[in-house]
């Protein structure tokens, strides 16, 4: 065949007596400058092919020379070789541009529409007008009022099973939405989206499943003539270049319009590797059943919050796919603009662990919403985006691994949760009126039967390798259990760039929850940190920030017998009466990474004390940022002497792994047994883990007899426990 030689339409050339020639496009002009391109483009004008370039060249053009040229402005997309004499035109501009050489319609497609009143007159319109046919069987156009229509469902079925593509389109109401292209074997099917479709409409889910329905709610359908037949173009052009071939990412993707004011934005739509219609739904349990093996991990950023196997730049353009209000596990990332614009705090939607209305509305309190903290403003970012997808991989989606049996029958495998949950039988026998007057988080459990047969999950040991068994509702939220006697929490998940990273992260909020409980319990008196030891402008930064809003900051050391550093800073208003005091905490084997992570928490927590208006949904919350003082809390303030940073030995390491591996010996030389639950979600890719360490306190209120009580006196800063009376009558809030 014929091949012309010719510039892509989409290109005006003009040369100049210099020796250049530019080439003009919608968006860019190209320059291409030497007396040899001059020459060479007068003869590119779609009517020689390579012979007749070659016959009719500048005499003293060697044939090397003029195929260096040629193959310069191929490879640049400039030049094309067409299979006919080019025919100038917008439509061949419109292809030169996309890509799409001679393209030709070969088939038309099969136009379904599920809409009640038929409306599909504009597209089967706009088709025909783009020589489109309607009676094909290349592809299916499938029209809708609700992506999330259950007949979508049969659709889908029947085009897996014919292995035929089909895109999806909602040309009515005010936010038009085109796409997915679906292709069965290659891309995610409906299931797939319905999935996240779902998960950024519980609200709607939760009323429609109180009133007895199936499937979404129904709703009026606003419209106008002009935005009917534009969305019906645009389906149309979706369709013609999809039939001639030209294929981009964003076919993978739905596209939204918002009509009011013409934001088109694009929502990532990706196979889910364990859709029980195009996966394998046994992905999850199969990791679970494996046991939990930590790899070389080295580390790439020890700034900001800690150490990590990549920089927050790197995760933050990893995962910011997941970031949707249509097809995202995270509806949105926004800065929380309550604060001082010194504060690097994002919010990042509601926070899954704490208590819900029916309508799944969170109630206000100051974990209310995922966040994220951190010196800079990408890290605050990054940890909002990885506090969501750690809860949300938390969630209990059905596919999990689970053993059923009692804590009797599974025998020595089993781990007895109380070991884990740490409350005291004086709890349990007062737990009703209790439950009555505190928030959810301090909620005392039913008394725990060991004969009762439950769902358990495996967790393993980094210690020894042995799995051990903990009740699945423990260690999933929304997990069935109808016995009362076990909960969920978020103590111990972590989210990290690699499954080494996110162990260390949730080893290390053990570690910081059981320090802070022995020394909020038990009041203890705790030497202060000198900030300016440490040689951080951020902290000083910080420190007169605090200054110029009217309140004192300042930090403790409430290291516990584990040597790991943790740090609580705290920070009260003096500029006028109520002193509105906040804390923060942070751990870490660096004591300047534990500082920082404790100014930053405390950051994260001010916008919620500066605002005068907000109510609190915990009463423990709301009671303290009301009444406390230091003078009433003495604990709160710096008591025998001051910390610098050669009271901490601290010799870093390249791997991550090693920082784990020391943990991990540590714990055992206390007779602490490290147990790691992998929840990563293959769909989502960002490792999450739930580290689980019993003995370990955490820091809501759990009296049972152990370290709460015993690592004072082992301290020597008691000289006996605290009586179970004289515990701290405040319960930890955050």
């Amino acid at each position: 065949m014929t091949r012309f030689l010719d510039f892509k339409r989409h290109l005006r050339v003009e040369t100049d007596a210099a020796g250049a020639a530019y080439l003009f496009s919608e968006q860019e002009v190209i320059a291409m400058r030497g007396a040899r391109i001059v020459e060479l483009a007068a003869l590119i004008d779609g009517t020689r092919d390579y012979a007749a370039v070659l016959r009719d060249r500048p005499a003293d053009m060697s044939v090397a020379e003029l195929n260096s040229l040629l193959a310069g402005m191929v490879n640049a997309g400039v030049v094309t070789l067409r299979s006919l004499p080019a025919v100038d035109g917008d439509a061949r501009a419109y292809w030169d541009a996309c890509g799409v050489e001679d393209p030709a319609l070969t088939d038309g497609v099969a136009l379904i529409d599920l809409r009640e009143d038929g409306r599909s007159a504009p597209v089967r319109q706009a088709l025909e007008d783009a020589g489109i046919g309607t009676a094909g069987t290349s592809l299916s156009v499938v029209l809708c009022d609700d992506y999330l229509d259950p007949r979508l469902a049969v659709i889908d079925k029947d085009h897996r099973a014919a292995g035929r593509p089909w895109l999806l389109a909602k040309p009515s109401g005010a936010q038009v939405w085109v796409g997915p292209f679906f292709e069965p074997g290659r891309t995610a099917c409906w299931h797939c989206l319905e999935h996240r479709l779902w998960g950024n409409r519980h609200a709607e889910a939760c009323v429609q499943a109180a009133l007895g329905r199936v499937g979404p709610a129904r709703r009026p359908t606003p419209g106008l003539p002009a935005l009917a037949a534009a969305a019906a173009h645009l389906i149309s052009l979706e369709v013609t270049k999809w039939l001639v071939g030209h294929r981009y990412p964003g076919q993978q993707q739905v596209w939204s319009l918002n009509s009011f004011d013409l934001r088109g934005k694009q929502h990532e739509v990706r196979r889910r590797p364990q859709c029980a219609y195009c996966g394998d739904p046994g992905m999850m349990a199969l990791r679970t059943a494996r046991p939990v093996r930590l790899r070389p991990a080295p580390k790439a950023s020890s700034a900001g919050g800690g150490h990590r196997t990549s920089t927050p730049a790197e995760v933050l353009d990893r995962y910011r796919h997941l970031v949707s209000p249509i097809t995202g596990v995270v509806k949105e990332i926004t800065r929380d603009n309550r604060g001082p614009a010194f504060v690097n705090a994002y919010r990042s939607g509601p926070n899954v662990v704490r208590a819900r209305t029916s309508l799944g509305t969170l109630r206000a309190s100051l974990r209310g919403e995922n966040g994220g903290k951190g010196a800079t403003a990408v890290d605050a970012e990054v940890g909002a985006l990885c506090e969501a997808v750690e809860r949300h991989s938390g969630n209990f989606h059905g596919d999990e691994l689970r053993i059923r049996g009692s804590l009797r029958s599974l025998g020595g495998g089993a781990v007895h949760p109380n070991d884990c949950m740490l409350y005291d039988v004086r709890q349990y026998d007062n737990r009703r009126a209790w439950n009555a007057e505190h928030a959810a988080f301090q909620h005392v459990c039913e008394p725990f039967d060991v004969d009762a047969v439950r769902d358990w999950t495996p967790v393993w040991s980094l210690a020894n390798g042995r799995r051990r068994l903990l009740p699945t509702a423990m260690l999933y939220y929304g997990a069935p259990d109808k016995t009362g006697s076990v909960r969920p929490d978020s103590n111990g998940n972590a989210a990290g760039s690699s499954r080494e990273d996110a162990v260390l992260q949730g080893l290390l909020e053990l570690i910081e929850r059981d320090a802070v409980a022995i020394w909020w319990y038990n009041r203890l008196p705790s030497p202060g940190v000198d900030l300016a030891a440490f040689g951080d402008p951020w902290l000083t930064e910080m420190a007169e920030q605090y200054r110029r809003i009217g309140r004192e900051m300042w930090v403790l050391d409430v290291t516990s017998d584990l040597g790991v550093p943790v740090m609580v800073a705290v920070s009260r208003r003096v500029s006028e009466p109520g002193e509105r005091v906040m804390f923060g905490f942070g751990a870490h084997l660096d004591p300047r990474t534990a500082l920082r992570r404790a100014v930053s928490e405390l950051n994260q927590m001010l916008p919620s004390v500066l605002d005068e208006d907000h109510t609190d949904s915990d009463p423990d919350a709301e009671r303290w940022l009301r009444t406390a003082t230091v003078a009433e809390h003495p604990y709160l303030l710096p008591t025998g002497g001051t910390r610098i940073p050669a009271d901490y030995p601290y010799a870093g390491r390249d791997d991550i792994r090693d920082d784990v591996a020391e943990l991990v010996d540590l714990l055992a030389r206390h007779d602490l047994d490290t147990l790691v639950l992998d929840q990563t979600r293959p769909d989502l890719g960002l490792p999450v883990v739930k580290v689980v360490v019993p003995g370990l306190r955490p820091f809501w209120a759990r009296f049972a007899p152990g370290r709460l009580f015993d690592v004072p006196v082992r301290l020597g800063r008691l000289a006996a426990p605290t009586a179970y009376a004289d515990l701290n009558p405040c319960p930890m809030f955050l």
